[in-house]
């Protein structure tokens, strides 16, 4: 008898040692339940932060397209495009730029080129906007237009 009393302390600590199925399944479905409800928070979270940083970069480009309207004494042709703003376009002796680094930061949070109009809305000397997420003219929320005149 001694010696099955000695064996069962044993065996109930080994079946201690683990998780139970149930226990893992339990475990699974709560952090399955945590990511589907934090997930659209989350995107959400995300669209916001791109639609902020596309209207500050807007509000770089729309500085840096003054200092080149205040320059050249003229607006991008809509064939020159915001290009204008990092090579020198033809027949821009008073050119002082580049007004902008390089390239990419003439690239929305979308991966989408920013739009340059000549003459801009209201009257404004230019416009620059931004298609948002969707890339499609319109929409609300995250697939919501910005623009910066």
């Amino acid at each position: 008898m001694a010696n099955a009393q000695s064996s069962s302390p044993l065996l109930s600590d080994a079946t201690k040692a683990g998780y139970t199925l149930t226990e893992l399944l339990v475990v699974l479905l709560i952090l399955g339940l945590l990511a589907a409800a934090l997930t659209p928070i989350t995107i959400d979270q995300m669209n916001r932060a791109k639609a902020r940083a596309a209207k500050l970069q807007m509000e770089g480009l729309a500085s840096a397209l003054a200092l080149f309207v205040a320059d050249v004494g003229r607006a991008p042709t809509d064939q020159e495009g915001l290009n204008a703003l990092v090579v020198q376009p033809l027949g821009a002796e008073a050119w002082a730029g580049p007004y902008v680094r390089a390239a990419d930061r003439l690239i929305d949070p979308w991966n989408r080129r920013y739009v340059l109009t000549t003459p801009g809305a209201n009257g404004a000397t230019f416009s620059i906007k931004s298609l948002g997420a969707d890339g499609i003219d319109g929409g609300k929320g995250a697939n919501a237009d910005l623009e910066v005149s």
